[in-house]
């Protein structure tokens, strides 16, 4: 019985030894030797001296050292970061520094990106590098830098710190409201639960091979992993450079299960679809954000014997809600209902539950709910409130998240995404803070005033648009130029809008609502051009 996440993996190696977990190119991992890897990366970090529920950050694209190392800090009993591989030095620096990282596993090119930021990360003890290049000076006194092989290599075996599921394995940042990222701390508890509720309603047997194209920081693309291990499923690695290439690897793999966000099936709908792909794929899912009916469409009419599964989630919760593909055809833009082992309501600010069709929060409850923000107990008390409906009679609270998203039901309970609560903008797939964007053009001295606003688009979901103050329309490529250079793609603005001042609400802040009410067309009408 598996009750922690790295658990997963030594019982397919115990039951299933020589099964292929994972491919990366030409190279593929038996259950065996990804455990053997797993076991070897654990006791490399505990001869480091890594402490119960230390943090071990990751920051590196989808490669199988990334698998190892996620897996083998759970092993030894520490707590893995995945760090969003597209994230720029300053962002980076701040998630190792604010969950007291002591351990950093990445490559010497990355350490290259990060060497003007790490040396403010004074809780690191070591860094260890994948591809073995280490440098020819040292950079930072006081942290141990460390090649993969050395870590690798067998010395004194160590006991494991000893774990039980309530405690945390996982912390994954999502951006937050006030700009800065959110560590969402996972238990062993949570992740267990979601991957086997996934595997569930997915019906992953250890016949599919799953086909990783989303990064690991997000818990969609982690939960690929897990998902398949929890069954004895392989997964293929992808870091694509093309939509096509996708395909090509479909093809290639004879992969079973593909996950993707909007934007990518979007263009994976416009694409032509080979028969040795179709033919291979049982099932596709879409989550971080709503599927256009007509992409569905595309993808049901390329894809015909392909299951679609369209997904809700978020990361305070992993996974929701989902819809069965017998509704699809008949209720494309619906959320469906919860996933197994999860509770989801519709209530009223007073925590009352909604009648069908009356709008109102989303609230999540059950095993998946997690642990809280990362030493924030002002926005976990937030967003992790009481669950609605308990009996007066059971002593202790239990806690469920509610959502900060505006659903409905109709009347045979299934659910419909209407609006987000606060004013985080959803884009390819992310969650963006405008004010992390502001803050970076504020930076700048190229505006006087700025305001990020989520624009709908056929695309991406949202897009991002800058308003600003103070500047000339002569700058746009400047500002441009700086945002790139800050932010990760995803984080770019699509445009820029220049006015003489943004206009205010009655309390004297930036009207927001109605910039975004002004503008609501914009990528609309050129779409239609």
């Amino acid at each position: 019985m598996s009750e922690l996440i790295h658990q997963f993996i030594s019982l397919q190696a115990a039951q299933r030894p020589d099964a292929p977990a994972l491919l990366y190119k030409n190279s593929e991992y038996s259950y065996t030797e990804l455990a053997n890897r797993v076991e070897s990366v654990s006791n490399g970090l505990l001869n480091l001296g890594l402490g119960p529920s230390e943090r071990v950050a990751i920051y590196l694209p989808k490669v199988p050292e990334a698998v190892f190392g996620i897996f083998g800090a759970s092993h030894a009993g520490g707590t893995f970061v995945p760090v969003n591989p597209l994230l720029k030095p300053n962002q980076v620096s701040y998630i190792l520094r604010d969950c007291n990282v002591r351990v950093l596993i990445t490559s010497s090119d990355r350490m290259q990106l990060l060497s003007d930021v790490i040396k403010d990360c004074h809780d690191l003890r070591a860094i260890v590098l994948v591809d073995n290049k280490l440098p020819s000076e040292h950079p930072l006194p006081g942290v141990d830098l460390v090649s993969w092989d050395e870590l690798n290599r067998t010395g004194v075996n160590m006991a494991v710190h000893r774990r039980i599921d309530t405690h945390m394995t996982a912390i994954l940042y999502t951006s937050g409201s006030t700009g800065k990222p959110k560590g969402v701390v996972l238990s062993h508890r949570n992740m267990v639960a979601g991957a086997k509720s996934v595997a569930e309603y997915l019906g992953n047997t250890e016949h599919d091979r799953l086909l990783a194209v989303l990064p690991f920081s997000f818990d969609y693309g982690l939960s690929q992993l897990t998902t398949a291990f929890s069954v004895g499923a392989s997964v293929v690695l992808m870091d694509y450079l093309l939509p096509r290439d996708v395909i090509r690897a479909i093809s290639k793999h004879l992969v079973t299960g593909l996950a993707a966000v909007p934007p990518l099936w979007q263009q994976l709908a416009q694409l032509e679809w080979p028969e040795a792909a179709s033919s291979s794929l049982r099932y596709i899912t879409n989550s971080g954000g709503a599927m256009p009916k007509a992409t569905t469409q595309l993808l049901r009419s390329a894809l015909p014997t392909t299951e679609v599964f369209l997904m809700y989630g978020l990361t305070e919760a992993f996974r929701s809600t989902y819809l069965p593909p017998d509704q699809v055809e008949t209720r494309p833009e619906s959320m469906g209902k919860a996933i197994p082992n999860a509770e989801i309501l519709v209530v009223r600010d007073d925590g009352t539950e909604c009648a069908p069709g009356e709008p109102g929060e989303l609230v999540h409850r059950g095993a998946l709910v997690a642990m809280g923000y990362w030493n924030d107990p002002e926005k976990t008390a937030e967003r992790f409130k009481p669950a609605p409906n308990q009996l007066s009679e059971i002593p202790l609270t239990e806690i469920a998240v509610w959502s900060g998203d505006r659903v409905k039901k109709d009347d045979d309970g299934y659910l419909y995404f209407i609006s987000r609560k606060d004013e985080m903008i959803k884009t390819s797939g992310y969650r963006v803070s405008p004010t992390e964007i502001e803050e970076v053009v504020y930076c700048s001295n190229l505006v006087s005033e700025v305001a990020a606003l989520g624009i709908k688009h056929p695309e991406l979901g949202q897009a991002i648009l800058l308003v600003v103050s103070g500047s000339d329309k002569k700058e746009k490529d400047t500002i441009i130029k700086y945002c790139q250079k800050e932010l990760p793609n995803f984080m770019i603005p699509q445009e820029i809008v220049f006015m003489e001042s943004l206009p205010r609400n009655q309390n004297g802040k930036i009207d927001r609502k109605g910039l975004s009410n002004e503008f609501s067309d914009l990528f609309q009408e050129r779409t239609a051009k």
